[in-house]
């Protein structure tokens, strides 16, 4: 049986030392802000994710110096259930536990019902939705065992609510929600908690590319893209930070949100109160 260090003994600056933390998706965007953000409080990490592997092996070592924490990355291919399973199995193996797993990894396809190509379905399907399902599969049981877990995954504001040509998208993130619910309701009596974060439209390098890309397409400038295209559901007008998900990532995983679970919690400047 695996032991949990119990939380008295944890470092108050460091809430989190002693425990291991898998994120998908973690290479860069919202999952390596997330990552960051767990392992400023102490958790060994385990990223995850495409890239150029140069550029990984930077960010990973960036990551563990920084914190002094150990960071593996771990290239398993979550399109395929065996890559998720595989992720946590190794991770298992390599740290001996995991008691954090952030399901963040995901990709978008838009395109009107009638078109949607068949195959950017599956995928959507696979990596959004199918892979946070294999790798809870194969963490819980440990988590369970143990008595304490945190599993978070990213959803999005479209799990709450829907847009127009983005079938595959929405009905992964709602399909997250739903799934959320059910894990925390299995994990309530066993500290084994399970919520989501629905973020609305977050600062990261492929929003930026995507201003310059909307505005050339559409012949606007930078301010009317953000204002009246990508931010115009959202009434803060303003995009919410990697930083901002990291910080509410680490407070579920502290002693202080050991009762919040089953949640779907949206970081969207308002967009769902609407």
């Amino acid at each position: 049986m695996m032991t949990v260090q119990p939380l008295a003994e944890l470092k108050p600056d460091r809430p989190l030392a002693g425990r291991v933390a898998i994120v998908t998706g973690s290479t860069s965007g919202i999952g390596l802000g997330i990552a960051r953000a767990l392992a400023a409080a102490g958790a060994d990490i385990v990223i995850n994710g495409l890239g150029d592997a140069a550029q990984i092996e930077t960010a990973r070592r960036e990551l563990a110096d920084a914190h002094g924490v150990r960071v593996d990355y771990d290239g398993a291919n979550l399109l395929q259930p065996d890559g998720a399973v595989a992720l946590v199995d190794n991770s298992l193996s390599r740290f001996g536990r995991v008691d954090i797993l952030v399901n963040n990894a995901g990709i978008q396809h838009v395109s009107p019902i009638e078109d949607f190509p068949a195959d950017k379905w599956d995928a959507i399907l696979a990596l959004n939705l199918s892979a946070a399902f294999h790798a809870i599969r194969t963490a819980f049981g440990p988590m369970k065992e143990a008595g304490w877990g945190r599993i978070i995954n990213v959803a999005s504001a479209h799990g709450l609510v829907a847009s127009p040509f983005k079938s595959a998208y929405v009905a992964a993130k709602h399909g997250i929600v739903g799934l959320t619910k059910t894990v925390a309701l299995e994990g309530a009596r066993h500290g084994v908690t399970c919520n989501a974060i629905c973020p609305g439209y977050v600062w990261t390098p492929l929003v930026e590319n995507q201003i310059g890309d909307t505005a050339n397409a559409r012949g606007i400038s930078r301010e009317e893209v953000i204002e009246n295209v990508l931010l115009a559901a959202q009434p803060s007008k303003k995009f919410a930070s990697v930083d901002e998900l990291g910080a509410l990532a680490a407070f579920l995983c502290s002693e202080g949100g050991q009762s919040i679970t089953g949640t779907a919690l949206p970081v969207d400047g308002g967009w769902t109160a609407q």
